[in-house]
């Protein structure tokens, strides 16, 4: 490209400082990240291939500057020295242990082949492939019941509680909406 960075000041000087300083709460810093812009403007101008996009480079340059600028200002977590034996942990989450005892309630009331097939798998260990040999029926067989249950347990703690995730699917919290839930958790 052949337009020379003062040429580009010239141009959108005035405007890309309003649009930093709109961004930006201390007039030091938004000079601060404007002269950023125009360094990374000359140090890579001859990378622009089209001309014509001239204004949307250089506006993309200011708002990563801007990005930056907030992205520095973030307080970074110390690491302790010391960190915690992962072993003495409390990992036991209240929520879970208060719902256990109500999963394993509803299996039991789930249908025999569904429910043999969700306590050998979920609560023995066992996989499908060994359910299937254990009770005689073929892999899809095995597969189909221990799913099938798995949906019939879903849909009743859904009939039963209103549940709450995290981002990563895990439950923080449910409610009960019927006449089989108590204060203390879900009861069949």
């Amino acid at each position: 490209m052949d337009t020379p960075v003062e040429t580009i000041w010239m141009q959108l000087n005035t405007p890309l400082e309003r649009f930093i300083r709109r961004r930006l709460p201390d007039p030091q810093a938004a000079d601060d990240v404007l002269q950023e812009v125009y360094l990374k403007i000359h140090t890579h101008v001859q990378t622009l291939r089209d001309e014509d996009r001239l204004q949307a480079w250089v506006y993309q340059i200011a708002r990563n500057a801007v990005y930056d600028y907030y992205r520095a200002q973030r307080p970074a977590d110390e690491i302790s020295d010391t960190l915690p034996d992962p072993n003495s942990l409390d990992v036991t989450d209240d929520i879970t242990e208060r719902l256990a005892a109500s999963v394993r309630a509803m299996i039991e009331l789930l249908p025999e082949g569904y429910r043999e097939a969700l306590l050998l798998t979920e609560y023995e260990g066992l996989t499908q492939k060994e359910l299937a040999q254990r009770l005689g029926i073929s892999l899809s067989g095995a597969k189909s019941r221990v799913q099938r249950g798995r949906k019939m347990l879903h849909d009743m703690l859904l009939a039963c509680c209103h549940f709450e995730f995290d981002r990563l699917g895990k439950v923080i919290d449910y409610y009960p909406h019927c006449a089989c839930c108590s204060e203390g958790g879900c009861r069949v």
